[in-house]
């Protein structure tokens, strides 16, 4: 007998699937037809949880700003400013890893409608995201974990690029690979070059 899903797990379903679609396919190419089809519904049945396509979009920008919010406040928790730079870039990765579709989102060219305010609305998060890392780096500088001659916003920069670079890996050639493994390889090597000197 096949289970009836609440209206808010079918609400989730049809946003996550909107979301695999945006990567696989561009964000601009979504349906809601494709996204019936992939669920194995009817588009009546779509919108009878979202009243429009571009319900379902401020549905993914809530689920996308609502996870990067959570990655900064869970490591607000981490004492040590490394530790919470580090807590900080392995969520990051663990966000691109569970939702490929947020690197497709955020370089969309030319967006419009709803999309528009889905990626002002995922860059304003990905701002605070940044901030965060240049506090924690330059936290870590004054307590001398990391050196005192770089300046925390050159270095947040650097660590998103990074990130970024395994990112348009997964664009060019849709290799999800293990992002977090390799992201946090890459991430060790970068903090060893700045490390301060009773760390080495």
């Amino acid at each position: 007998m096949r289970v009836r899903k609440s209206a808010r797990d079918r609400k989730t379903e049809i946003t996550r699937a909107a979301l695999a679609l945006a990567f696989e396919l561009g964000p601009e190419r979504v349906t809601t037809g494709l996204i019936a089809d992939r669920l194995g519904l009817t588009q009546p049945a779509i919108y009878k949880h979202f009243s429009t396509k571009e319900d379902i979009w401020r549905a993914a920008t809530d689920i996308l700003c609502d996870a990067i919010a959570d990655n900064i406040a869970g490591a607000a928790t981490e004492p040590r400013p490394d530790a919470r730079l580090r807590k900080l870039v392995s969520g990051r990765l663990r966000l691109l890893q569970n939702y490929h579709a947020l690197r497709e989102i955020m370089g969309m060219r030319d967006p419009d409608g709803a999309q528009t305010a889905l990626r002002s609305q995922v860059l304003n998060s990905m701002a605070g995201f940044r901030q965060a890392m240049a506090g924690a780096i330059g936290e870590a500088c004054a307590d001398g974990t990391y050196r005192t001659d770089i300046e925390p916003g050159d270095c947040a920069t650097l660590i998103f690029g990074v990130v970024q670079g395994l990112v348009l890996r997964l664009l060019r050639f849709r290799d999800t690979g293990d992002l977090v493994k390799d992201g946090e390889r890459l991430l060790d090597l970068q903090l060893s070059l700045i490390a301060g000197p009773g760390e080495r």
